[in-house]
């Protein structure tokens, strides 16, 4: 008779975090599972970082009537096209459901590698202003570890991701472990040195802190990654690995360990419990080719399958008591879901600038103003609590402009001179943590392997309003400091909860097991032997991208989890 095999730990996800847990957990001696609901991505196949337009059958536009009818959410995202759909899911396999007055629009990655291929790479660490934000304002509850337990495990993802930044020694944006930073356009040193001159020690702009090598990194290991070489086109797969993702990095270590197996198309239901013991023996999951219901046994179990999956997967999974939902005894398991809140911004023209000035075509980073907001006596709102930072750019339009009249020379020379220099600051505003924005198991739905889907009930409220109006006019006030002109500005509307894809919370850490799902090791306080590391641990968003510190939780807790191994404790 076979004997089954049982793994030290079975990871949930091959993405972001997945890859970094499978890393950290094979080189401390673990035999890791990992198992991915999507395909085994072919680099080689489907990577087309280099493609022409004219090489694609809709010259990269995409067959429009098709992407609305299979990915009608998925193609909300500015990287679901022709080029990258294979990157999301098909919203017709993968449903769930909102309220009809509060839509969602949940982007999700099934392959290996997960969302790690599409995402941004912006790389920004959190400070104690967010970690500790409830005893500075008095709202919602402290996260149960800060900024210096989080230290060590952010400079350990560093050094090995490669994040390129600039150093800038802000309290409220903790420098991290760089690389070369990228150029400034000249736009945007224009807006840095008009907003130095306004006098606030709060208020600086920097280049966005990105997870793309400015030069070699691990140079004669096979971990070694080549620098960008600015092609521009990050979301059709990286074929030099320039860019972080698991698949060119963490997975490929994991594996040379020999400790690692990786299982695609394993579609993960529920935990399944140990009747003797009452803790995880393993996970339940559906064969994605041909539908059969398997098991995987081990000894820990740790979900990072992204905020909603793996609260999705804990809601689908029954505590020892056979109540619905492992780890829901405090009652907040789903709540206190959570978005950055966007809307808000303004948008100009440089005319100081000409065609002699040269924009940095290919650069994938724009330009990153953190939260000024609410840190100080002379900062504080009295409209509203928290904050927001600033993403965006400066370049010239590339675009030719169709109310240009002429003819002959005299238009074409007109052309050649219209590229006109803009400058564009959208905001990323903090969402507060409320009790009533939540997801739950709708049970009337299944997804197409029969797994019943995620209802998903969210608004933003006053505070995010407050907020995206203050976006709008403080961006306009320093365009206008930069000599911008024909200024646009925006207070609104406030973007759909989800379409920023910053979702965190719903599985929460904390010091308390009766507010909380998970303690400060992010181990689940009614099965401590399973662990949650994505953003569903998040207890409040902060208003930085939040997957740096996603990963340095994860390392935090497979620190841990291989220590527990050590002493013989898991």
């Amino acid at each position: 008779m076979q004997r089954t095999r049982v793994y030290d730990a079975i990871i949930v996800g091959s993405g972001a975090t997945g890859g970094w847990a499978a890393k950290l957990l094979a080189e401390s001696g673990l035999n890791v599972l990992v198992l991915e609901a999507g395909r085994r991505t072919d680099p080689a196949q489907e990577y087309n970082m280099m493609a022409w337009p004219y090489e694609l059958k809709h010259r990269g536009f995409g067959d429009r009537a098709d992407l609305e009818r299979t990915q009608p959410i998925q193609s909300k995202c500015y990287a679901c096209n022709e080029y990258s759909r294979k990157w999301f899911v098909n919203d017709l396999e993968n449903p769930y459901t909102t309220p009809p007055d509060k839509p969602f629009y949940w982007i999700r990655s099934r392959q290996t590698g997960g969302r790690s291929l599409p995402w941004g790479r912006q790389s920004y660490r959190l400070s104690n202003f967010d970690f500790k934000a409830a005893s500075r304002d008095g709202y919602g509850e402290d996260w149960p570890i800060g900024y210096e337990d989080l230290v060590p495990y952010y400079e350990q993802v560093e050094r090995y991701v490669g994040i390129s930044g600039r150093e800038e020694r802000l309290p409220q944006l903790p420098d991290s472990i760089y690389l070369p930073p990228m150029n400034l356009t000249c736009g945007e040193v224009r807006m840095r040195d008009a907003i130095a001159r306004m006098n606030d020690p709060w208020r600086r702009l920097t280049i966005g802190r990105v997870a793309i090598l400015t030069k070699p990194i691990h140079a004669g290991t096979p971990d070694q990654r080549a620098a960008c070489h600015y092609c521009g086109n990050c979301e059709r797969g990286c074929d030099t690995g320039s860019y972080y993702s698991s698949i060119s990095s963490t997975l490929p270590a994991a594996e040379r360990t020999k400790r690692m197996t990786l299982a695609p198309n394993a579609v993960v239901s529920h935990i399944v419990l140990d009747k003797n013991t009452g803790q995880a023996k393993g996970v339940a999951y559906i064969d994605g080719v041909t539908n059969a219901a398997r098991e995987a046994y081990g000894k820990a179990v740790v979900l990072c399958a992204g905020t909603l999956e793996s609260t999705r997967i804990l809601l689908n999974s029954r505590s020892a008591d056979g109540a619905e939902g492992l780890g829901n005894s405090s009652g907040v398991l789903g709540r206190y879901l959570m978005d950055h809140v966007g809307g808000g911004g303004a948008s100009g023209v440089l005319p100081m600038l000409t065609t002699d000035y040269q924009s940095q075509v290919g650069r994938a980073n724009g330009i990153y103003i953190p939260r000024f907001r609410n840190l100080d006596a002379r900062t504080k709102q009295s409209k509203f609590i928290r904050g927001y930072g600033y993403q965006g750019g400066s370049n010239q339009s590339l675009q030719m402009g169709r109310e240009i009249d002429g003819f002959g020379a005299q238009f074409k020379k007109r052309v050649r001179e219209w590229h006109p220099w803009t400058i564009n600051l959208g905001g990323f505003g903090e969402c507060l943590p409320r009790y009533e924005n939540h997801v739950r198991i709708n049970r009337d739905v299944v997804d197409a392997w029969g797994i019943p889907v995620l209802h998903i009930d969210m608004a933003f409220g006053d505070n995010e309003r407050e907020l995206v109006n203050d976006m709008g006019e403080t961006a306009a006030e320093m365009l206008e400091a930069a000599g911008a002109r024909e200024i646009r500005i925006r207070k609104g509307p406030l973007s759909v909860p989800g379409i920023l894809i910053h979702e965190v919370g719903t599985a929460r850490m904390g010091d308390d097991p009766k507010k909380s799902v998970l303690n400060e090791w992010n181990r689940v306080w009614d099965c401590w032997n399973v662990f949650v590391t994505d953003g569903a641990c998040y207890v409040s968003v902060a208003s930085q991208n939040p997957t740096l510190t996603m990963m340095a939780i994860t390392g935090r807790a497979c620190d841990y989890i291989a220590r527990e191994f050590r002493a013989g404790r898991l």
